[in-house]
């Protein structure tokens, strides 16, 4: 997979997990249209994590990374920071391993969500451990260029 592609992937995920300030529209709210609202349940993020840990057994990493993602916005929609964190943690992991199997990999999206998930308040400490060494390792192969 193409650089440009992970970063695509990564980019719109964060879109859709990011949430809308309320102030994005002046005047008064208008009812969002179904289709457009994306659920959230602790079913959603258990079958999410299921389904990234057997893509990641099975060595398919952009899948992996796509159901990290989305167990990582569940887990934000459920207000649970140390699952979100996880979630975060195990899809720079991903990219990580991608760029492992292939250097033109871009490393600079696995940097961003370390550093979003670093940055939560409510990760734990096991997490933050986790996170601050694949942030090391991300940004060493950064410095060397690959």
């Amino acid at each position: 997979m193409s650089k440009t592609a992970v970063l695509a992937l990564v980019l719109l995920a964060a879109a859709a997990a990011a949430p809308v300030p309320a102030f994005a529209a002046p005047g008064p709210p208008k009812a969002q249209d179904a289709a457009s609202v994306q659920p959230v349940s602790w079913d959603l993020w258990l079958a999410a994590k299921a389904k990234a840990e057997k893509h990641d057994a099975e060595g398919n990493l952009v899948a992996a990374l796509q159901y990290y993602l989305e167990y990582a916005r569940q887990a934000r929609g459920l207000n649970s920071p140390v699952r979100v964190a996880w979630g975060l943690n195990n899809a720079a992991y991903m990219i990580i391993k991608m760029h492992r199997q292939d250097a033109s990999v871009d490393l600079e999206p696995a940097r961003r969500l370390l550093e979003e998930g670093l940055a939560l308040e409510g990760a734990s400490e096991d997490c933050r451990k986790v996170m601050a060494m694949n942030l090391e390792y991300v940004k060493s192969c950064l410095r060397s260029g690959g």
